[in-house]
C-alpha cells in the first residue's frame, strides 16, 4: 500500500456551512506531510474525520488501508489534536505509564524514559503536569502519540507554545521519526517556515477544498527567479523587458533555467558587468498567499 490516507469526495456540512467540500486527497506512506490553509479551511474537521471522532456527510476516508473506525487500522495510528490535556495530579512519567496500560501495553520503564528523552522532558519526568507550560504539554502530547510506536502519527500544531530552541528540537524529532523510525507524520502548523523546513509534501486547503498539493521543492521552485547584481542597469532592462523587475540595486528575472546561459551571454555582449547571478525560489508563505488569497495572518487551518 503506497498511501496511508485517502479521502474521496469527502464532505462535511454543519447546517449551511460546508467545512469540507468534496475533498479528494492522497497522502503517501513515508515522509512528513503538511496540511495548511487559512482559518475555516477544514483542517480540524479533516483530522477529526480521519480519527473517527465525527462522521462525514458524504464521501469516504481510508486510513492505513481500512475504513475510518477499523480497529486494526486505528491501532497503527497515533495523534495529538489541539492542546493536549492530562490528569493534572499525574507526573509526565505517570501519564505515559497510564496511557500504556490504556492501550493494552505492559508499562515499560525504558520505553517511557526513552520517549520522555526524545521530547526533551527527562528533567521534568517526575513533575506534575498541572505546572507544565503549553510547550511542555505539547511535548508530552507528542510522546503520548508515539507511546504505541505507530506507523502513522497526526500532529496538530506540535510546536505551539515552544521557544526557538524547542521548535528546533521538535523539528529534529519529527525528521528523525520519519527518516530513522519510518513513521509517516502528518502535521499542521501556522509556522510556514518550519513547515518548509520539515515537510516533504504539503496540501493547501481553502474553504474545504484542495487548491494545491505537491512536494515542497516543486511548490517553491515554481516561483524561481534569477537575481542579477549588475551595472549598468539600462541595457539589461532593454534586453529583459517585462521579464525583469528592479529590487534595490539588482534585477529579478523571470525565465526558465534553460534560457539563463543565453541571457548571461547577451548581457555580457551588451557591455553589462555581472557581479552576481543566483537563483532564488519562492517561499512556502508566498505560495500559500497566492493559492488562498489570504490577507490575514498566515496560519494553519482551523
Amino acid at each position: 500500500m503506497n498511501a496511508v490516507i485517502e479521502t474521496r469526495a469527502l464532505t462535511k456540512t454543519y447546517g449551511t456551512v460546508r467545512a469540507l467540500d468534496g475533498l479528494s486527497l492522497t497522502i503517501p506512506r513515508g515522509g512528513v506531510y503538511g496540511v495548511l490553509g487559512p482559518n475555516g479551511a477544514g483542517k480540524s474537521t479533516l483530522f477529526r474525520i480521519l480519527l473517527g471522532l465525527i462522521r462525514p456527510t458524504e464521501g469516504e476516508a481510508i486510513v492505513m488501508g481500512g475504513r475510518v473506525g477499523d480497529v486494526a487500522a486505528s491501532r497503527r495510528m497515533g495523534s495529538m489534536i489541539e492542546t493536549p490535556r492530562f490528569p493534572p495530579y499525574m507526573t509526565a512519567r505517570q501519564v505515559l505509564e497510564w496511557l500504556s496500560v490504556a492501550h493494552g501495553l505492559t508499562p515499560d520503564a525504558a520505553r517511557v524514559a526513552g520517549w520522555l528523552e526524545c521530547v526533551g522532558l527527562t528533567e521534568a519526568a517526575d513533575r506534575k503536569v498541572r505546572g507544565f507550560s503549553v510547550g511542555m504539554l505539547q511535548r508530552l502530547g507528542v510522546a503520548a502519540a508515539l507511546i504505541t510506536e505507530p506507523e502513522l502519527v497526526i500532529l496538530d500544531e506540535p510546536t505551539s507554545g515552544m521557544d526557538p530552541p524547542g521548535i528546533q528540537e521538535m523539528r529534529a524529532l519529527i525528521r528523525s521519526l520519519s527518516e530513522k523510525d519510518g513513521i509517516t507524520v502528518v502535521l499542521a502548523s501556522h509556522q510556514l517556515l518550519e513547515v518548509q523546513r520539515v515537510c516533504d509534501r504539503v496540501a493547501i486547503l481553502n474553504r474545504g477544498k484542495l487548491v494545491r498539493e505537491g512536494s515542497v521543492t516543486d511548490l517553491t521552485s515554481s516561483g524561481e527567479r534569477l537575481r542579477l547584481s549588475l551595472t549598468p542597469m539600462a541595457p539589461a532592462m532593454a534586453i529583459l523587458g517585462d521579464r525583469a523587475t528592479v529590487e534595490g540595486d539588482a534585477l529579478l528575472a523571470t525565465l526558465p533555467r534553460a534560457e539563463a546561459p543565453a541571457l548571461l551571454r547577451a548581457l555580457i555582449e551588451a557591455g553589462v558587468d555581472i557581479e552576481e547571478a543566483r537563483w532564488i525560489g519562492a517561499d512556502l508563505e508566498s505560495v500559500f498567499m497566492t493559492e488562498t488569497g489570504s490577507v490575514q495572518h498566515v496560519e494553519a487551518i482551523r
